[in-house]
């Protein structure tokens, strides 16, 4: 029996060689031997499935870099498997675990859990990330080196930021020495500590205490002012107000190799969606302004913002349905993120080349992820791409094992209609 597979007259984009033309793939044993208009001339291997994919967008499978899943200790929000067929569903073939698990990924017998669990149980390509202090505490750093030669592929605690400069200092000066990435969120511990949604007039009509801007700024600032000192790489994991974007350019042109990234949420909704209380609107960073989210969105077409993320970050009935206030962050987003971005290709803002490099190429790059490209030779993770199927999200279509989803009831123009790892059909419509 054949596993070689051609996919004729597709449109192919692929960000890693600046290549947008109609053309075939061609695929033996898991990998990439032509991609181009030029592969037609290549010879078709015996026996090869072949499909035909006019209509279609063949990309390089998506890859999210910031990924919440409760396995181990919260399977009841998702486990390894669940968020791998959520992936799948979504055109994801490979995903960054964050480490906020119970217990914490922080040491190299949790690295290697993930990835046999992964290995044994997930249909997409599942990275471990590992904690950069014991017990995401902010204090004790972790075994950087070893984490990194057992396969983390990040460093991050998570939803905390580091808010003791001279442990993110030692920590940035000894990841250097690794060439490990240190991915922060930049969220001040006291200010806005209480607040659960953007500080503006809307969280004043709504009698909710806000999050000013400055509760991200301010650790952001910080953080780029050490990884110039450091010379180390750093990369912010979520930014959400126009003047983060600023601080990193100007981080960028004194030197220092800083990379960011942005929610899908923050660019696809504004504080608005909160509407009366919707809890599934409750996220970090919140959702801002709508003057806001546009500057977001010009910065990522721009290349300020490195990538998109999915953030997603499952949490169930017991989080959720509760007043806003005390309600949990987060969403899930694997199923969506694809979807929600296209609406800014639809509405002309951003480019189809520039999407497709946030979600998959660039944050292969900055990873170092064998990922995020359709050259020969490259391990064949693709996403085929109908940008005009209608679908409307519906709670009960998710595979995700939560539901909490801000795009409940959205109408969508596009989607993926089949997704493949290492030449392998994972989804399909």
């Amino acid at each position: 029996m054949s596993n070689s597979i051609v996919f004729r007259n597709a449109r192919i984009i692929d960000p890693s060689r600046d290549l947008d033309e109609v053309g075939h793939i061609i695929v033996e044993d898991g990998i990439i031997v032509a991609a181009g208009k030029d592969a037609q001339n290549h010879a078709v291997p015996k026996g090869a499935d072949i499909r035909d994919c006019s209509g279609l967008i063949a990309v390089p499978g998506l890859v999210d870099a910031r990924v919440h899943v409760g396995e181990p200790g919260g399977e009841h929000r998702e486990t390894i498997a669940s968020a791998s067929r959520a992936a799948a569903a979504g055109g994801v073939t490979s995903f960054i675990m964050m480490p906020d698990t119970n217990p914490v990924i922080d040491d190299i017998a949790l690295v290697e859990f993930v990835k046999k669990t992964a290995r044994d149980k997930a249909v997409v390509n599942v990275y471990p990330a590992a904690a950069i202090t014991k017990g995401l505490a902010g204090q004790e750093m972790t075994e950087i080196g070893l984490l990194r030669e057992a396969g983390a592929v990040a460093f991050t605690d998570g939803h905390t930021g580091i808010h003791d400069t001279q442990v993110l200092r030692r920590v940035m000066t000894y990841a250097r020495e690794f060439g490990a990435v240190i991915s922060c969120a930049t969220r001040d511990k006291h200010l806005g500590a209480n607040g659960v949604m953007h500080e503006g007039l809307l969280a004043s009509w709504l009698g909710l205490s806000g999050i000013p801007k400055e509760a991200e700024l301010i650790p952001l600032e910080r953080d780029l002012r050490i990884a110039a000192l450091t010379r180390s790489d750093y990369h912010a994991a979520m930014i959400s107000i126009p003047e983060s974007a600023e601080a990193i350019r100007v981080a960028r042109e004194r030197g220092a190799k800083v990379t960011c990234g942005i929610s899908i949420n923050n660019l696809s909704l504004n504080e608005n969606d909160i509407g009366e209380y919707r809890t599934f609107f409750k996220l970090y960073p919140p959702l801002r302004s709508e003057d806001d989210r546009i500057a977001m969105v010009e910065a990522l077409a721009d290349g300020t913002i490195d990538i998109i993320v999915s953030s997603h970050d499952p949490q169930d009935v017991d989080t959720k349905r509760l007043p806003f206030a005390e309600a949990e962050d987060g969403a899930v987003g694997l199923e969506t993120m694809l979807a929600a971005a296209l609406r800014l290709h639809h509405n002309g803002q951003v480019g189809l080349m520039r999407l497709i490099d946030a979600m998959s190429t660039r944050p292969a790059q900055i990873f170092g992820l064998e990922a995020g490209t359709l050259k020969p030779g490259a391990k064949a993770d693709i996403t085929l791409i109908d940008l005009d199927e209608p679908w409307l999200v519906a709670k009960d279509m998710l595979l995700s094992r939560s539901k909490n989803t801000p795009f409940e009831d959205a109408r969508f123009s596009g989607r993926a209609v089949a997704t493949y790892v290492a030449g392998k059909c994972v989804h399909s419509l």
